[in-house]
């Protein structure tokens, strides 16, 4: 079976291609594996670029051309999904070139491969710290880049993660009926996050809380407790009265009245 003419030159080539690649990469002329690293760069092809850079990068610190290097060093890593070194060397080339006309980018995709790194809310959260201290340095920095919405988006979403990760959290004591540390951890997200779209829940669920812990308390605590469940219930209701709680909020607090005239009206002794 004959290979036709222009399959056969290309075949040719990408053979020639792929011998000089490997020519350059066993050889010690660090011009010519620049060369190439910026070509195969330029052209997409960032595995093959980034063998080349690791080699000539040290040589190259300190002189002219390593400004360029050392940011597309950065942006390969960023381009394979590397988001843990493409943080770092972009972090590194702003340090080291904070007057550069790529430094605005750099310090963006910096901050932006932290963001990227963000694990989903049940994980820890320390890369959703990290990215949200990177993406507020970025605002702060450069106020009137034309990156700045997108770089807010960004927050908007680590801190909706973050919300929720703690929202998560006081719901889990509620399930497992620690309702003392459930309250105190509703009473937490609400100080902490007072434009939380979790923040009617929240006002519920502590409400919830207080009125689960009250009837199971021993006699002597029942009233006392009911007393703070009601102090809750109020605080719902000054907020939330018309939200999707609003009538199982009010069932509870039917039940915490009747409780409560129960108690109040039978005899003494």
């Amino acid at each position: 079976m004959k290979v036709p003419f222009f399959v056969a030159i290309c075949l040719l080539f990408v053979f020639a291609s792929c011998s000089e690649y490997q020519r350059v990469l066993r050889k010690d002329d660090v011009a010519k594996k620049y060369a190439m690293a910026d070509s195969l760069y330029r052209l997409g092809k960032y595995k093959k670029s980034l063998k080349l850079m690791e080699q000539i990068v040290p040589a190259y610190r300190g002189k002219p051309q390593a400004e360029r290097l050392m940011f597309i060093y950065a942006n390969t890593y960023y381009e394979l999904e590397d988001f843990y070194l493409a943080g770092y060397q972009f972090e590194r080339f702003t340090q080291a070139y904070p007057q550069s006309d790529s430094a605005e980018v750099a310090a963006f995709k910096s901050a932006k491969s932290f963001y990227e790194l963000s694990p989903r809310y049940s994980l820890d959260q320390k890369e959703t710290d990290k990215g949200l201290e990177k993406l507020q340095e970025f605002i702060n920095q450069y106020p009137n880049s034309a990156k700045r919405p997108h770089a807010n988006e960004l927050v908007a979403e680590l801190r909706y993660k973050l919300e929720k990760k703690q929202f998560e959290v006081a719901k889990q004591y509620l399930r497992v009926e620690d309702y003392k540390a459930a309250i105190e951890a509703f009473d937490n997200f609400i100080l902490d996050n007072p434009g939380s779209e979790f923040r009617a829940e929240a006002f519920f669920r502590r409400f919830e809380s207080a009125y689960e812990l009250a009837i199971v308390s021993i006699p002597s605590l029942v009233q006392e407790r009911l007393l703070t469940a009601k102090g809750y219930y109020n605080n719902f209701t000054k907020y939330y009265k018309d939200t999707e709680f609003a009538a199982e909020a009010e069932k509870i607090m039917q039940d915490i009245n009747a409780r409560t005239v129960t108690t109040e009206t039978e005899p003494t002794t």
